[in-house]
């Protein structure tokens, strides 16, 4: 799925009315019908409804969602803040149309008191969405924001909340956004809802389509995308019968410590379980035994020395290698992955402490080799690349470096951004709270290994790789529960997540 700047949208609503051919207010009417039809399946009617609706687009969908909610006996007020006496076309129809009914209407020019709006309450937020491009609100608007945030009532906010950007809010005054209990959005998520510091704001959120027209969107280029199963399915090889393991790949993992070497167990079983034909695990020598006998399945190398990881093998044998989980930043294992940079000439997935000795010496990430994935979470991005002030700005530093280095990065989160060097990026569609979870990047690292292994491109890989692994963290979680998921579930269910995919 594509994801748009505001101002793209904007031309996609306008291609649709001139090619369907739909009337802007038809299209409005359109948005208000599909809103109402989910709004009504998530709040009874039993709660007083309190419509807040500004003078654009915006307020003519809550005008025209106060009508048709009334129609459904809901009890509603409404408010039209009309104090520049400037409504846009639409939006002046679709008052004049609620003027019609019995609704409790009030369209306010001048001084406003709000009403007195209590718990039990649902406030339905029209006054801007995207009509916000990069001003923050101010003035009476800026106070109504406030004074319905101070409310105790659960605010639905109509395509976005008033006062958020569509893209970058570094620079947006944070207490006058309105803080939404979920967002209705049209057709699209919009990118600020994938940045962390905007969830605050945007709460849950839902898409809701209103038919713009496909061709346009098809048309339209834009660097960000949002991964769904429709994007994912087409990607996955399928397999000859008379295939063998060796023609699936063998993958070195390069993992674990004393102390850790679950990590490298997990990284393993989870590179094997996500195709690859043959797995080694290296590993320092005081975890061999667990990994023979926890897992059977891989081949290990015990390095010399006991409690780290010291240097690397000959890996001529290998198709695709992950190093990084529980290593540790010991001088030694620093050396090794150094000199592994200067002989590998297949994939490599680059992880946990293989980023952090990495950002002991910045230079370092001059050598890593082109094609690359590098993994890190927010705080591993930081100490690779510096603070960012903002999830934008660190989005911004990530494509950078995707296209300085020629890698793929994978910034690990709630909506995994994987940033290609051909400067787009890929928003995660799965994974939930309960994947916050020690051992869990270390399962990813192992997936993407394994496809990698497979002969899958690095961009490829990544992005199965992020999309299954969230897959087999939503599967788990039908069993489970966010406390109790832990980094082996993700594993158990990544068959199912696969035929989940094929299916």
């Amino acid at each position: 799925m594509k994801i748009f700047n505001i101002s793209h949208i904007s031309d996609l609503e306008k291609s649709t009315i001139e090619r369907t051919p739909i009337a802007s207010i038809e299209l409005m009417e359109r948005a208000a019908v599909e809103f109402v039809k989910v709004f009504t399946k998530e709040v009874s009617n039993r709660h007083r409804i309190f419509v807040f609706a500004g003078h654009g687009n915006n307020g003519g969908d809550a005008l025209a969602i106060a009508r048709l909610l009334a129609a459904e006996n809901y009890s509603v007020k409404c408010f039209l803040l009309n104090t520049k006496n400037s409504l846009s076309a639409d939006c002046n129809t679709n008052k004049n149309k609620l003027a019609q009914t019995g609704v409790s209407f009030h369209e306010i020019q001048q001084s406003f008191s709000p009403p007195k709006i209590e718990k039990d309450d649902i406030i339905i937020d029209g006054l801007f969405g995207s009509g916000i491009r990069n001003k923050a609100l101010t003035g009476g608007f800026a106070a109504l924001v406030k004074y319905i945030n101070n409310t105790e009532a659960k605010i639905y906010s109509i395509d976005m909340p008033s006062g958020l950007f569509g893209e970058d809010n570094s620079q947006n005054t944070k207490d006058t956004i309105v803080k939404a209990f979920k967002t209705f959005t049209y057709h699209f998520p919009k990118l600020s809802f994938l940045m962390s510091d905007s969830n605050a704001y945007v709460g849950n959120w839902e898409v809701l389509e209103i038919g713009l027209d496909k061709q346009s969107i098809a048309q339209l280029d834009t660097p960000y995308y949002y991964l769904t199963k429709e994007d994912i399915q087409p990607l996955l090889q399928t397999r000859n019968r008379f295939v063998h393991k060796n023609q699936l790949g063998h993958a070195l993992i390069i993992a674990g410590g004393r102390g850790k070497t679950g990590a490298a167990i997990l990284c393993a079983k989870s590179c094997l379980k996500a195709g690859s034909g043959l797995v080694t695990s290296l590993l320092p020598a005081c975890g061999e035994h667990d990994m023979q006998t926890t897992f059977p399945e891989a081949m290990v190398i015990a390095d010399k020395e006991n409690n780290f990881i010291s240097e690397i093998p000959d890996i001529s044998p290998y198709s695709a290698i992950g190093i990084g989980p529980g290593i540790g930043k010991n001088t030694a294992t620093g050396s090794a992955l150094i000199e592994l940079f200067s002989q590998v000439q297949i994939p490599i997935v680059l992880d946990a402490d293989a980023l952090n000795i990495i950002s002991q010496d910045k230079e370092w990430l001059r050598i890593v080799p082109a094609n690359s994935i590098l993994t890190p979470h927010v705080g591993e991005f930081d100490r690779l690349v510096g603070k960012s002030e903002s999830s934008y700005e660190r989005l911004q530093k990530a494509l950078y470096l995707a296209a300085t280095l020629k890698c793929v990065i994978v910034i690990k989160g709630a909506y995994t951004a994987i940033c290609t060097p051909d400067q787009d990026v890929f928003f995660n569609s799965t994974g939930n709270q309960g994947m916050a979870t020690a051992g869990s990047g270390d399962v990813l690292t192992g997936i993407m290994t394994g496809l990698l292994a497979q002969n899958y491109k690095p961009v490829d890989a990544a992005r199965i790789g992020v999309f299954v692994h969230g897959l087999a963290g939503d599967i788990a979680l039908e069993k489970q529960s966010h406390e109790s998921l832990i980094a082996s579930d993700i594993i158990d269910n990544l068959g199912f997540a696969f035929s989940h995919i094929r299916s």
